[in-house]
């Protein structure tokens, strides 16, 4: 059985989530709008450059749930889904899964961003594995910390070897779909990379390994 690996954010879905929950929380007035849209603009830039502080990061972005529980968040989870994540799908990424999912492959999600964020959006494309930064839970709330090893640059090749020996799986002839730079140490490892609207570091890589390029918006 081969293993399809997919990066999230601007890969199957065009945007990105963590971003997009911060811009929610600004729209539904949940924090300070000046505060927010600075430290977050600040992030994302790190992150295209590759400078991110992925604990720094994190710390930033789970502050929101800090003293709250997974049934309290829910309804607000809701509601960015509908109104921030639905119009950011990709019919052409849904039907690459979908093209994985009837060739029999075993799909899985790797992201950066937290599972918090994440998971519903993994539910709602159909894929039961994945791989997140882990927000704390400590009796029943968020603590508003991250826990165990952020799955980012090589973290994701860490955590994704941990998962590979708790599902007895391999990565023979795998699948690793991603836009970003960030993702080359996975990138690597995989018998068939594939760069999805690559940013300009990943295009020139690909361009110069011979790896596939693929444009899911081009239906957009």
């Amino acid at each position: 059985m081969t293993l399809a690996i997919f990066d999230l954010d601007n890969t199957l879905i065009n945007g990105d989530s963590d971003h997009a929950w911060g811009q929610f929380l600004i729209n539904e007035s949940l924090v300070d709008r000046a505060e927010m849209e600075a430290i977050n603009d600040q992030f994302l830039g790190q992150y295209q450059a590759g400078t991110l502080d992925i604990e720094e990061y994190l710390s930033f972005a789970l502050a929101f749930l800090a003293n709250k529980s997974p049934a309290e968040l829910a309804p607000i989870h809701q509601r960015f889904m509908q109104t921030m994540i639905e119009p950011m799908m990709l019919p052409d990424a849904e039907q690459l899964i979908e093209t994985h999912r009837q060739q029999g492959d075993t799909l899985l999600i790797i992201t950066a961003t937290n599972r918090f964020v994440t998971e519903p959006i993994a539910q709602r494309l159909g894929i039961n594995h994945l791989i997140a930064c882990e927000p704390e839970l400590k009796n029943g709330r968020y603590t508003g910390k991250p826990t165990g090893i952020p799955s980012f640059q090589h973290g994701k090749v860490d955590r994704l070897d941990m998962w590979l020996k708790e599902q007895q799986q391999s990565l023979t002839g795998a699948w690793f779909y991603s836009d970003s730079h960030n993702d080359l140490p996975l990138l690597e490892q995989v018998d068939n990379p594939v760069a999805v609207n690559p940013d300009d570091r990943l295009r020139k890589r690909a361009q110069e390994q011979g790896w596939t390029i693929l444009d899911l918006r081009k239906n957009t």
